[in-house]
């Protein structure tokens, strides 16, 4: 059996060590996607990320087997979420920064790309009426895949807008030809966080997404929700605690200015908004005009008359 290669077994080694010593000094991970990320894209991501997070990769068994050797090492922790999503082409983004700011970074470091025939689509490609720059003897190649076009000032023009790729469907060779000629490069790539690993659970990368708004628009919610139901059942509560002396407040005021109470400063503000309320519709009396109050005149005339009247007399 041949002896194993000293400088590849060092290598391997000092990669299992780098891999545990940011496992203990980084709780929190992102677990990103590199496909159809390059070589120097990868040289900017790790320099936009210095002092913020270090980024691993390398191959699944090696990081599997480090993975079980840190579990050995710490049975305390719990990786069996982290061994379950090394799977394709994925690494590691250790975060020294809030994972979010992390995430943001990484995915500010975009790389525009062709379409390759053979890749599914990252997104929906449609191609716009106008001008090509193409001359007219490239016609035969539109009509082959019947985009209707017109020639204008010497190049092809084409005539309406063309959806050309579908997210997630394979791209034809026609397709990336077609894209080539036209010089369009419709997908950009960069590393796509999946997953996160956070002092032992892992979480889908959406849970990123949501908002510290979001949280405490739920959190109220679901707390009116509560007072509702404890204030139906009659059972006080935290929750219900405000709405119930509220309206105890609410009875009291009224109580107070019912029985025209002074003294009570609560109470106060209360009165001057009464009081203006009710001298509202007082001065609008004041200024209805004589010909209304002339109206009305006869009318208490004849209601006195009414009631001199006696069968009587």
């Amino acid at each position: 059996m041949a002896p194993r290669n000293p400088e590849k077994l060092a290598k391997k080694t000092a990669y299992l060590d780098k891999l545990k010593n940011l496992l203990r000094s980084c709780p929190k991970v992102l677990i990103v996607s590199g496909d159809n990320v390059g070589s120097k894209q990868m040289q900017e991501i790790r320099m936009a990320l210095r002092g913020k997070a270090h980024v691993l990769m390398g191959k699944n068994t090696m990081v599997r087997t480090a993975l079980n050797q840190f579990q050995e090492e710490n049975p305390d922790m719990d990786l069996s979420g982290l061994l379950e999503v090394v799977r394709g082409n994925v690494g590691f983004v250790f975060c020294i920064s809030e994972p979010d700011e992390v995430r943001k970074i990484v995915l500010a470091n975009k790389v525009p790309a062709a379409a390759k025939a053979g890749v599914l689509a990252a997104c929906d490609v449609t191609i716009p009426a106008g001008p090509t720059g193409l001359d007219p003897a490239q016609t035969n190649f539109f009509q082959a895949l019947n985009i209707a076009t017109k020639i204008v000032k010497g190049q092809i023009e084409i005539v309406n807008e063309v959806p050309l790729l579908k997210q997630g469907v394979k791209v034809q060779m026609s397709e990336q030809v077609l894209l080539q000629k036209l010089k369009i490069n419709p997908f950009s790539y960069s590393l796509l966080t999946k997953y996160i690993y956070d002092n032992g659970s892992v979480f889908s990368a959406s849970v990123l997404d949501i908002t510290d708004a979001a949280i405490h628009g739920k959190v109220n919610r679901a707390l009116s929700y509560v007072a509702a139901f404890s204030r139906e059942l009659g059972i006080p509560t935290e929750a219900s605690a405000p709405h119930a002396i509220s309206n105890v407040f609410k009875n009291l005021a009224a109580l107070v200015l019912e029985a025209g109470i002074e003294g009570v400063e609560a109470v106060e503000p209360l009165k001057t908004a009464a009081a203006s309320a009710s001298s509202a519709p007082a001065a609008g009396a004041k200024s209805a005009s004589p010909a209304k109050a002339a109206a009305a005149a006869p009318v208490e005339e004849e209601e006195e008359e009414a009631n001199d009247f006696s069968l009587f007399d």
